[in-house]
């Protein structure tokens, strides 16, 4: 009922946000983190912070999520965390036996200024880090940045804890970027069936897509094993998939260990798939007949759907890797991407969207939010909408189909298990876009044009 009161009225906001169009860096390091086998997330701030981190996570994976917090109180917000820290990073490994323990700290710690290289050097010093264990950080300041460059500021926090320089072997690291633990298995069969030894990190494949057992498992079998963590310095390339959650871990390996790496976008749909394969084939690969065959199925859907695409309005929002290579995909294929709204900042998104749907007639925005999306819907009215669950709302107000893509995702099922990246994530992504435009068709046909064939 609230959205009936948003005015069609476009007035620039500086200082007020309205429900914006991400959450906040801790949750996207806690996410990284999940990715590395026996790891233990910590949140160095109150509970409160580190109990929204595990439910927004939980509500989305449907899986438990473990992770501990340093617990300040009134004193520590004051005094500093340190003697918090050094008490948690002890009971963690004698209490619940982590190989790796993964920090990251909050508002509050950052707000105080807690030194975490300082901490973690005096933990080692007093014998509270077990000989063979690790202990990574990251800073992730909630209150700049979103879940992207919380989990891009994790993922460089793996790279400096593990990296080490060494001679170069035929393996290579790919960083998947903050997507579905169905998209790192992608990923990594991608590389498999084209014959390349690849390094996924961070791989949340089998932590927050596990079977169910009959038993809890505190690490599940899924992640990047510390044997491979350590073989990321001696690799011969990293593939960033997305600059911007990818692409400091990325650039901290060319800069501190020599190991090269390439910034490409993130594999969604036929182009950005098509330069992802190529770029392993001039690695070393080879196309296997496998890939063939999911490129020509797709091909192939897309030939035959074409009309129920063409010059349909749609608008996009979620974070700005995923949208750029959605964009040129939904392009490619047709549709008319009218309105694309990130909540992380970025001054290159702009440009790279414009670039992506071949025009600058087009309402793009970084650091932005639901409320000025709704807007620009009230204004130019479009057939879909992409983007995580918030955007139920305003396509039930607004009667337009809605495809539930991005973080999080808290009514739905299914992102865990079936991936949006690659040729078989793109025929996945266009059947449910097909769906959604054919059962709004269905729905407002009149009696005598409601056909059994369509």
């Amino acid at each position: 009922m609230l959205l009936r009161h948003t005015p069609e009225k476009i007035a620039e906001r500086e200082a007020l946000t309205i429900q914006p169009a991400k959450t906040c860096q801790p949750v996207g390091a806690m996410y990284a983190a999940l990715g590395v086998h026996g790891c233990l997330p910590h949140s160095h701030g109150s509970q409160g912070c580190c109990a929204y981190h595990r439910s927004a996570l939980t509500r989305h994976y449907k899986e438990p999520v473990m992770a501990s917090t340093s617990s300040f109180t009134e004193g520590s917000s004051v005094f500093g965390g340190q003697a918090n820290l050094l008490d948690a990073i002890g009971n963690m490994f004698s209490i619940y036996n982590p190989d790796v323990v993964a920090i990251h700290t909050t508002c509050l710690s950052e707000t105080i200024g807690d030194d975490l290289p300082q901490i973690i050097s005096k933990a080692r010093d007093e014998g509270k880090v077990p000989k063979g264990k690790y202990v990574i950080k990251a800073n992730t300041p909630s209150y700049i940045g979103s879940h992207v460059i919380g989990f891009a500021n994790m993922v460089k926090g793996i790279a400096e804890g593990f990296a080490k320089k060494g001679p170069k072997e035929n393996h290579i690291n790919i960083i998947p970027g903050f997507v579905e633990p169905s998209d790192m298995a992608e990923v990594k069969k991608i590389a498999r069936s084209m014959g390349i030894d690849a390094i996924v990190f961070p791989d949340t494949d089998g932590v927050l897509n596990g079977p169910q057992t009959g038993h809890f498992e505190m690490y599940p079998k899924g992640g990047t094993t510390i044997e491979n963590l350590q073989r990321i310095g001696s690799s011969k390339i990293t593939l960033a998939l997305g600059p911007i959650a990818s692409g400091p871990g990325a650039k901290f390996l060319d800069t501190s260990v020599g190991v090269p790496c390439e910034l490409l976008k993130l594999p969604i749909g036929l182009r950005a798939t098509g330069e992802f394969v190529s770029v392993l084939r001039h690695i070393g690969g080879t196309v296997s007949d496998e890939l063939e065959l999911e490129r020509g199925q797709l091909v192939d859907v897309l030939t035959d759907m074409q009309q129920y695409f063409h010059q349909k309005k749609v608008a996009l929002v979620g974070d700005p890797y995923q949208l750029v290579s959605l964009t040129e995909f939904l392009t490619d294929i047709g549709f008319d991407v009218r309105h694309v709204v990130t909540g992380t900042p970025g001054k290159k998104f702009i440009k790279r969207i414009q670039e992506a749907a071949n025009t600058e007639d087009i309402n793009v925005r970084e650091a932005s939010d639901y409320f000025y999306m709704h807007q620009l819907i009230l204004n130019e009215r479009v057939d879909l909408i992409i983007g995580n669950t918030y955007a139920k709302y305003m396509a039930r107000d607004l009667d337009i189909p809605h495809i539930r893509m991005g973080f999080p995702i808290y009514d739905r099922i299914g992102h865990q298990y079936f991936p949006t990246l690659g040729y078989r994530g793109a025929l996945r992504l266009v059947e449910k876009i097909l769906a959604a435009l054919m059962d709004y068709q269905d729905k407002h046909a009149p009696e005598e044009k409601f056909e059994l064939v369509m």
